[in-house]
């Protein structure tokens, strides 16, 4: 089975081809991906209508080298899959409308993927892992915890109830004056910083429930450099430092806490897994402190390599890989869907409006 992916749901135009074989197992053919960020940095975020103009100039050129560089045509295609959500509407909109164009003149099965199931599949892809695992999702969109118990079968344990954990270094780093995209530079910062000289808040640490919340830690650091004005690049980096140090206990403690749960929920999985995906994984002192974690809890810790954790069509191609083996596949008058939760069973958060509750 080898399937043609198309990924347009942000700010990466992506087109992959992964092949699946009879026992399972999962190849990557060929992974395109063109970033955005040189359109969106002036305006410190992304710009919907410019993301999804950039989608419709790059997306045939990126099918086609995707193709080229899997040695394939579409007729050696089986089956072509596209993120229909959740995700920026007029960027679903382009990959879904060209996903299905090619599968109907090809008469090939078609596959709408869920972009979060794209991110929980993927270690299945690169590591061969068994359900079921606990999957931390933590990017510019979404954070959140996922129990990941079979092909279309996922509890969410908790999530953000304000800001997403990429959106608030983003938002943290426009305010203190660092570059876009910002994630990183905080971490570059922090690395030159005192995490020691301010104290932050710790968002919902101690709670028995496994949601998530980084607004107020973004208004601290808010009130914060108001009050140090003007910054000097010391203030700057140490502030980077604080805020770092306080996601990373933030998180220790909500995905300790998840551990916890799993265990009671599988007491019988003998080697249990913690996979990390999203840009946000690529965080050094996160992802060392996530190791620690999961190696005093006795699970395995496993994050996809880089270029599978942010957005990439190689994860829709396997998605759709793994539900051609399992379910029919979906209609042509199948609609995109801003918010499309993995659990349609949670319970709404605020935030939740007439078309469903946030990712």
């Amino acid at each position: 089975m080898r399937v043609l992916g198309i990924e347009t749901s942000c700010d990466e135009t992506a087109a992959a081809i992964v092949e699946r074989d009879a026992d399972g197992h999962g190849r990557i053919l060929s992974n395109v991906v063109l970033s955005q960020i040189e359109e969106h940095a002036p305006y410190g975020g992304v710009v919907p209508e410019i993301a999804a103009r950039a989608h419709v100039e790059v997306l045939d050129r990126l099918v086609s080298q995707a193709l080229q560089e899997a040695h394939m045509t579409l007729d050696d295609v089986d089956a072509v899959a596209a993120t229909a959500g959740p995700g920026l509407i007029g960027g679903l909109i382009v990959g879904l409308m060209t996903g299905k164009a090619i599968a109907m003149a090809g008469r090939k099965p078609f596959f709408a993927i869920n972009h979060l199931e794209g991110h929980a599949l993927t270690p299945r892809l690169t590591d061969r892992i068994d359900f079921p695992y606990l999957l931390l999702l933590v990017s510019g969109g979404h954070t959140q915890m996922v129990l990941v118990k079979g092909l279309g079968d996922y509890e969410r344990l908790g999530t953000t109830i304000d800001d997403a954990l990429g959106e608030a270094f983003d938002k943290t780093a426009k305010l203190l004056g660092l570059p876009y995209p910002g994630g990183p530079e905080v971490e570059k910062a922090a690395l030159l910083g005192d995490r020691a000289r301010f104290t932050l808040p710790r968002p919902m640490k101690g709670e028995e429930r496994l949601d998530f919340s980084f607004s107020g830690l973004k208004t601290a650091v808010r009130q914060l450099a108001t009050t140090l004005e003007p910054l000097s690049q010391t203030d700057v980096n140490d502030i980077c430092a604080a805020f770092q140090a306080a996601v990373a206990d933030t998180l220790d403690d909500r995905v300790s806490r998840s551990l916890m749960r799993f265990r009671q929920s599988f007491p019988d999985v003998s080697e249990p897994s913690l996979v990390v995906a999203g840009g946000v994984a690529a965080n050094k002192e996160l992802r060392a402190r996530l190791q620690q974690l999961c190696s005093d809890d006795g699970f395995r810790f496993i994050a996809p390599p880089m270029e599978l954790c942010t957005d990439n069509a190689a994860m829709i191609a396997w998605a759709g890989a793994e539900r051609a083996g399992f379910a029919p596949a979906d209609t042509f008058d199948i609609a995109p869907r801003s918010r499309w939760p993995l659990d349609m069973q949670s319970a709404p958060l605020i935030g939740a409006g007439r078309r469903g509750a946030k990712a």
